[in-house]
């Protein structure tokens, strides 16, 4: 368990950083203060104020990626990933 706790920690290290340096990226560096696009700020703000549920689809397959990526390290880890339709309203 410690292996995979240590794998996913590394991916959440990697999208951490790789949003940041995104992030910083679209923004200005005034010196002491850097300043993010208003249109940019009032996207994210939306996007995190919205489930996912009720995201459109292309932000929707943004997260399906990054849901990818983890799935890839529990196969990579040798995890068997059950799917289950318990607590579902189908199942």
């Amino acid at each position: 368990m410690g292996d995979l706790r240590e794998a996913l920690a590394d991916y959440a290290h990697e999208a951490w950083s790789g949003w940041m340096r995104y992030m910083f990226s679209k923004s200005h560096d005034l010196g002491d203060q850097v300043m993010i696009p208003s249109l940019l700020v009032d996207r994210w703000r939306r996007q995190m104020d919205t489930p996912y549920t009720d995201l459109p689809e292309s932000e929707k397959e943004s997260d399906r990626t990054e849901a990818d990526k983890m799935l890839a390290i529990f196969g990579k880890m040798g995890c068997d990933v059950m799917c289950s339709t318990r607590g579902t309203e189908d199942g």
